[in-house]
């Protein structure tokens, strides 16, 4: 965990994505930065400050001449003017399916770069830490209209972002605070629930990996109920960009997800996850406690 929080930067989130988005689309046909900008009549400078994300004002139609010179496709323009349209602020909301597709998913790509999270989850298990039977019961509930095919490359999707937290170069630090709740919900039943618990318990046991249990007896720590959320930390640069990536607080909720940068959300939340992991218990009884629950699950199936 940050010992403080930088100051707030000059971007913000959907500057900084749709500069990526056009940095990638213009390096994909191989232009230079002086190629791109005499396209669509601009300096150097111009494109490259775009391209950075430390554009305050940008003009939908000056993106969509830049989209279609680097002859994106009509789903990757629709993102690109998306974000285009989003006012500067140090937050940002966006429902599923709308201005992100999934398949361009925001918070996975952020998720990739980062190399500390910083987790709470009240009453589902976090997507990192899933079996592939658990996320395979939550997306059967909540993508009812998937064909079988569909719901498997969901789930692969889950396990591929896994593999940043056991790779053997750099992986990624992770703290979790998992109340009571997560372990006690029946996802699937109880054979899945149980092969959950002991999976959690077992991943614990990586240097990188700190998991707390909140157990019920904790009651409200902050006296209030929190949401999902995760922060996001960037020891540097996200994908080869050259501008860091501030620190973020994602927030997930059932019709969209929020995105906080502001320096004093982010220090927070930060301070709102000192005390549930406070209220947990250690990282070996957290673990026993898992490996009970799960022996709890296997009896009564």
């Amino acid at each position: 965990m940050a010992d403080h929080e930088p100051e707030d930067t000059g971007t913000t989130l959907p500057r900084r994505q749709l500069g990526r988005l056009l940095r990638d689309a213009r390096t994909a046909t191989g232009m230079n930065l002086d190629e791109a900008a005499a396209l669509v009549q601009w300096s150097r400078p111009t494109l490259s400050r775009l391209e950075r994300g430390e554009t305050g004002r940008v003009r939908v139609n000056d993106v969509l001449a830049l989209c279609e010179a680097y002859g994106l496709s009509e789903a990757n323009t629709a993102v690109a003017q998306g974000l285009a349209e989003q006012v500067p602020a140090k937050s940002w909301w966006y429902a599923y399916g709308d201005l992100i597709p999934a398949w361009a998913n925001l918070y996975v790509g952020l998720e990739s770069g980062a190399t500390a999270l910083t987790i709470f989850q009240p009453l589902i298990m976090h997507g990192l830490l899933q079996t592939a039977d658990y996320a395979r019961a939550v997306d059967r509930a909540f993508f009812l209209d998937d064909t079988d095919d569909e719901l498997e490359r969901r789930v692969q999707i889950r396990v591929q972002r896994q593999h940043l937290l056991t790779r053997s170069r750099r992986p990624t630090e992770v703290s979790v605070v998992l109340h009571e709740n997560v372990l006690r919900t029946v996802v699937g039943d109880n054979r899945v629930m149980a092969a959950q618990c002991r999976h959690v318990a077992d991943m614990s046991t990586h240097d990188n990996i700190d998991i707390r249990v909140m157990p019920f007896r904790a009651g409200l720590p902050l006296g209030a109920a929190l949401p999902p959320f995760t922060i996001m930390d960037f020891g540097g640069s996200v994908r080869g960009n050259n501008v860091t990536e501030p620190p973020q607080v994602y927030c997930e909720g059932y019709a969209g997800s929020a995105y906080l940068e502001k320096r004093t959300d982010v220090l927070r939340f930060r301070q709102a996850f000192d005390k549930l992991q406070q209220a947990s218990l250690d990282t070996r009884p957290s673990r026993d406690f898992l490996r009970e629950i799960a022996r709890r699950h296997e009896s009564e199936r």
